[in-house]
């Protein structure tokens, strides 16, 4: 059908449930073409849906967010340097996690987790109430 592909291929074809091509749609974030009330995708609107899920599966992006980098108003370069910023911080976070996990599977403290004297100087607590 003039190189375009249904909405049920596409769709399949990225594993997507069929209502969240019909979402990003309603969003403004691909536009299908239409024959006899059926959607159909030309080959730049299904690599839009390829680009928009990569981004939602491994950049873990918001709509919102990829609305703006599709956007042709918004400042792209503001999007990604705030979102790999928060990417950042993830890794730091997880990186942090893996070595204290790391820790834990040698922690002789046992059920006292919460005594672990490593555990303990890596965490800041508040200062105890003067009386």
């Amino acid at each position: 059908m003039d190189g375009l592909t249904s909405i049920r291929a596409v769709a399949d074809h990225f594993g997507l449930p069929l209502s969240t091509p019909h979402y990003w749609e309603r969003r403004g974030l691909v536009v299908p073409h239409r024959r006899s009330g059926q959607r159909f995708y030309d080959s730049a609107q299904v690599y839009r849906v390829a680009l928009i899920r990569l981004w939602r599966q491994s950049g873990l992006m918001g709509i919102d967010e990829i609305a703006a980098l599709l956007s042709r108003t918004e400042n792209r370069q503001d999007v990604v340097d705030t979102r790999m910023a928060d990417i950042d911080a993830q890794l730091d976070r997880l990186a942090a996690a893996r070595r204290y996990l790391g820790h834990l599977k040698q922690c002789h403290h046992g059920p006292s987790l919460e005594d672990c004297p490593e555990f303990r100087a890596g965490i800041q607590v508040p200062e105890p109430a003067k009386h």
